[in-house]
């Protein structure tokens, strides 16, 4: 058990000096979608518009994104050192619909340390926290910035969204355009408050 905490800490101190701020990664994404292509390490035209799309909805998510009263309360009472670190790519739309989210609610407490790291860049830290098996993203690991001892973790989607996708799969078999066109749906009608509530939840 020692030895296997040990390799978790190791991976994710590795992976720390790869993290860049959110600011930072919002620039990489805008540049990348510029010189049309996108981050990670399979590129094609399908992958660099999700990323053109994804660095809009930022855009947008980035000015009008909005906590309540009650979650700026929560957030600002929270009196531990953390580290967010979230495993991303540019043309993940959850990331993009979740990310604005964690950035605003980092925002509010200069105890949490908010990081950005690529999960194609990081297949280490990746393979350590997979959802069902699968590398799905965004990943977001919160750990003790000194002992790195992992506290908890968010995503691929808020909770709300997890179970609208297991109740389709389980129907369906897969996910479809369709459902993906509903999801986003979701997500608009949501405003990013069932993710708030769950990185509130991951404080406490």
């Amino acid at each position: 058990m020692n030895v296997k905490e040990h390799t978790i800490k190791d991976i994710i101190t590795e992976s720390l000096i790869k993290s860049m701020s959110y600011p930072a990664y919002r620039k990489l994404v805008s540049v990348v979608v510029a010189e049309g292509k996108s981050t990670g390490d399979k590129q094609s035209e399908a992958l660099s518009n999700y990323s053109m799309l994804n660095d809009k909805r930022m855009k947008r998510l980035d000015k009008t994104t909005r906590l309540t009263e009650s979650h700026i309360e929560a957030i600002k009472l929270y009196d531990e050192e953390v580290t967010w670190l979230v495993l991303t790519e540019s043309w993940c739309g959850d990331a993009a619909q979740t990310m604005p989210m964690m950035n605003k609610i980092a925002e509010l407490n200069d105890k949490i340390d908010f990081k950005v790291v690529l999960r194609d860049d990081n297949p280490e830290l990746m393979s350590e926290f997979l959802t069902n098996g699968n590398l799905s993203i965004p990943k977001l690991i919160a750990f003790h910035p000194e002992t790195k001892e992992v506290k908890g973790t968010f995503g691929p989607r808020p909770s709300i969204a997890i179970q609208m996708v297991a109740a389709y799969k389980k129907e369906h078999g897969a996910l479809d355009p369709e459902f993906k066109r509903d999801l986003q749906v979701w997500y608009n009608k949501d405003k990013g408050q069932n993710t708030a509530e769950d990185l509130v939840a991951l404080l406490k």
